[in-house]
């Protein structure tokens, strides 16, 4: 063999589960053998021996990683192995002989089943005697498809006196045909496994064993009800490779993404060093499909919370920069609504493609983005932003300098936003015909009332001394960049019509101020942008391939920025407009109770159309929300400290894994003053604009602040009538319905981003009448706050664990 042929090795996503449940030796075990076959693969201490072949141009291996662990690799072409499986001990080696290797029929990748791992886990059906049979013979096996085998209803209990057969258990997946789940992409040799499953706990014992993602994916979408056509569609189109999979090109499947968690060798070994992050090499099939795609113009990812938007925008990001041409300019932008997010993005950015990809991307919040486009621009006068707060006391001012009372600051705010600005509207003329989608009727003579009180708003603004908003920043920096766009647009037709002639003279005096800022920009959290901020970004990029890429989730709006996109001048038609169902972070039972807050209310797609949950779900399992009632505020804040201490104390849950939501920013001190006297002694911090602390506390914030952020264990507190929602809206119930349709639908996207914020617990409490939003038999299935004060027995029972 010629040692200067460097054998590849690629890590499946089966391994990659296997390396990270073992113990740290055996991730450093497995980068270290990684090391040496890459090296050379003749290398006798490898202990590379050939086990059998797997048919087409495939050959399976077993190696030594170590003196106790051992590995099975695929070789599918000369010097390119898979590592399919780690196991370790005695009995590592007759482990990995007996697994079953496979090309998956739908997605075209490798995947394997150790049948009798999984079949351990599955009590043999019981078999009914056949009519006038005598003791001692053998009864028949029953078939899945004999009808007299497998009886309608649930499992029966065989009566002791009664000699008749008793009624069996209905295997789980009865309904559907062998040819049927095969088509939905489960693993051909796990059928005759399945065909014994008879309840949730075997499927749940089954399911632990680290099957392949696409089987684990149809089998619990199965279960939960989902229809096979409803499967076909959000899962297994999702994982369907882009052209026939042949059985027996064991080449052409280890070389598909499906099929490894990175296609780079350095990659790998990066996975096994000690800074491991799966999020960033591994992408379901979807996500790398959007990732790497090509489009015709911008493009459009929406989906709930927890289904990798976020990853999917910085693969995306990574892949753009590597197509760039060698350079030191930033010709990516990548943004988000604030600069909490905007600096997590770039730290993650940084974990995913180190210092030479971070320094072709210019990553900044809008806002911050849009202030140095006005603080760069030589005839503006930038004055200082003012906080939501203050604005508010300034609409306050000017109703009652004036002497209006018939619009409170809320509206007059969202009103000169999200109109008055988002529809350009610099003249009253041009006001009195905006179009005001969504927010009730307001007759000519109240829009004149409204708009001398902006008029009033914005000389008060002029001062002495001059100040601002970030609404007004975003608007004026919109304007500077149509216009340099423009100025762009013009000068690119001229060079057109003129060929080149006189262009030194016409850009001598512009420098880089006729060139689009970037080539391509990512946009997260897109749902929160303004309708100014999206008019400042169509204007950074020049209409083209590739120029827009946003990932959002109306579901998820904590602001009023509801814009039509292609309205602005971005278009995601047909294949440009994506959705992905799959929850990477939360639980299938708190997924469940967070889905029933948005159900029902009806949400737009970021565009002209709407979006739905339909195919949301996850494949984690874990504790159900539990429910805890007060008679008023103390008594839960003290029951939450007890509950917190215990998380902590007895289950060994980090303080700082541990957050409290409450309805406003008063609640907030409150709760912490309560945490931090005795007998409690809980440290707690704030949540406040650059997100939370990095120490071991509680975190407490409003559910505005648990945007972007994720929990081990969250509390919801204060989910009470008339504080969620807050009970103000109700003087719009018929006075503006409009407006208070918008209310609600914010509140209820607000409790849904906080319920989702948690990974393994959900813990919701109230005081008073439970919120409206909550299941109506919450208030009968919660426990009794002030139980938790008495110190009789385990506070909250066993659900935390």
């Amino acid at each position: 063999m010629s040692h200067g042929v460097r054998t590849q090795v690629a890590v499946t996503p089966q391994a990659n589960e296997d390396i990270r449940r073992l113990d740290a030796a055996t991730k450093n075990s497995v980068g270290d053998f990684v090391r040496r076959l890459r090296a050379d693969r003749s290398n006798r201490a490898l202990r590379l021996t050939l086990l059998r072949e797997a048919g087409g141009n495939g050959r399976l291996f077993v190696a030594a990683l170590d003196s106790s662990r051992m590995g099975l690799l695929l070789e599918t072409e000369e010097n390119r192995f898979s590592l399919l499986a780690v196991r370790i001990g005695p009995s590592a080696r007759e482990e990995l002989a007996r697994l079953t290797v496979e090309i998956n029929a739908v997605s075209g990748g490798v995947e394997l089943v150790d049948q009798s791992e999984v079949s351990a886990n599955v009590v043999a059906m019981p078999v009914r005697p056949e009519p006038g049979s005598q003791p001692g013979t053998t009864p028949r096996q029953p078939s899945v498809t004999d009808a007299s085998a497998v009886p309608s209803g649930i499992e029966a209990v065989a009566s002791e006196t009664a000699p008749a057969a008793a009624a069996l258990p209905v295997p789980l997946f009865a309904p559907y045909e062998d040819e049927e789940l095969v088509g939905l992409g489960v693993t051909a040799s796990l059928l005759p496994t399945l065909r014994r499953i008879t309840d949730g706990r075997q499927l749940s014992a089954v399911l632990s064993h680290n099957l392949p993602g696409l089987t684990r994916e149809v089998l619990l979408a199965l279960h939960d009800g989902m229809e096979p056509l409803e499967v076909r569609r959000f899962i297994t189109d999702q994982w369907r490779a882009d052209e026939e999979v042949d059985p027996w090109d064991w080449a052409r499947a280890a070389r598909r993404p499906v099929s490894q968690v990175s296609t780079e060798d350095a990659a790998v070994l990066d996975a096994l060093g000690d800074g491991f992050d799966a999020w960033r090499l591994f992408l379901h099939p979807e996500q790398h499909r959007l990732a790497t795609a090509s489009f015709k113009g911008s493009a459009k990812v929406t989906g709930g919370p927890g289904t990798g938007k976020t990853v999917v925008a910085l693969h995306r990001v990574r892949h753009l920069a590597a197509q760039l041409p060698p350079g030191q300019t930033r010709p990516v932008l990548l943004t988000t609504y604030n600069t909490n997010l905007a600096a997590d993005l770039k730290e993650r950015l940084q974990r995913l493609g180190g210092d030479a990809l971070v320094g072709r991307v210019d990553v900044k919040s809008v806002d911050q983005l849009a202030r140095e486009v006005v603080e760069q621009h030589p005839s503006s006068v930038l004055g200082m932003p003012m906080g939501d707060e203050e604005a508010m006391a300034l609409w306050h001012r000017v109703c009652a300098e004036a002497g209006v009372f018939d619009f409170d600051a809320d509206f007059l705010d969202s009103e000169f936003k999200h109109v008055i600005l988002a529809q350009g509207c610099g003249t009253e003329r041009l006001y009195l015909r905006a179009e005001r989608r969504g927010r009730g009727v307001l007759q000519r003579a109240g829009r004149k009332q409204v708009w001398e009180l902006v008029a009033k708003y914005r000389a008060l603004l002029d001062g002495p001394p001059k100040r601002s908003t970030y609404a007004l920043i975003a608007d004026e920096a919109a304007r500077i960049e149509e216009h340099r766009m423009a100025k762009a647009a013009e000068q690119a037709r001229y060079k057109e019509e003129q060929g080149g002639l006189d262009l030194i003279h016409r850009e001598a005096g512009s420098g880089m101020w006729l060139k689009p800022r970037y080539h391509h920009i990512v946009v997260d959290e897109a749902q929160d942008l303004s309708a100014s901020h999206w008019r400042m970004l169509r204007a950074m990029v020049a209409p083209g391939p590739n120029d827009i890429f946003l990932v959002g989730d109306a579901h998820q709006r904590i602001y009023s920025h509801q814009v039509v996109l292609g309205r602005l001048g971005i278009s995601t038609p047909g294949r440009a407009s994506r959705r992905l169902t799959l929850n990477y972070r939360t639980t299938r039972e708190i997924l469940g109770s967070a889905h029933g807050l948005v159900h029902g209310e009806s949400f737009d797609d970021l565009d002209d159309g709407a979006d739905t949950l339909d195919g949301y779900r996850s494949i984690l399992t874990g504790l159900a929300p539990q429910y805890w009632r007060a008679p008023d505020w103390e008594t839960e804040m003290r029951a939450i400290a007890t509950l917190l201490k215990e998380r902590h104390e007895h289950y060994g849950t980090p303080y700082a894994a541990m957050a409290v939501s409450v309805p406003d920013k008063a609640a907030v001190t409150q709760l912490a003053y309560t945490l931090a006297c005795k007998p409690f002694l809980i440290p707690a911090s704030e949540i406040g604009r650059e997100g939370p602390r990095d120490t071991d506390t509680v975190r407490i914030g409003t559910m505005h602040r648990f945007k972007g952020l994720e929990f081990q264990r969250v509390f919801l507190a204060g989910v009470s009538e008339g504080l969620i929602p807050h009970q103000r809206i109700e003087a719009f119930r018929l006075s503006n319905p409009d407006r208070c349709r918008q209310e609600e639908q914010r509140a209820r996207s607000l409790l849904f981003v906080a319920a989702t914020r948690a990974r393994d617990e959900l813990v919701v409490s109230w005081h008073g009448r439970a919120s409206r939003y909550l299941p109506r038999d919450a208030d009968r299935r919660a426990g009794r706050a002030t139980s938790l004060l008495t110190g009789d027995g385990p506070p909250s029972g066993s659900n935390a664990a």
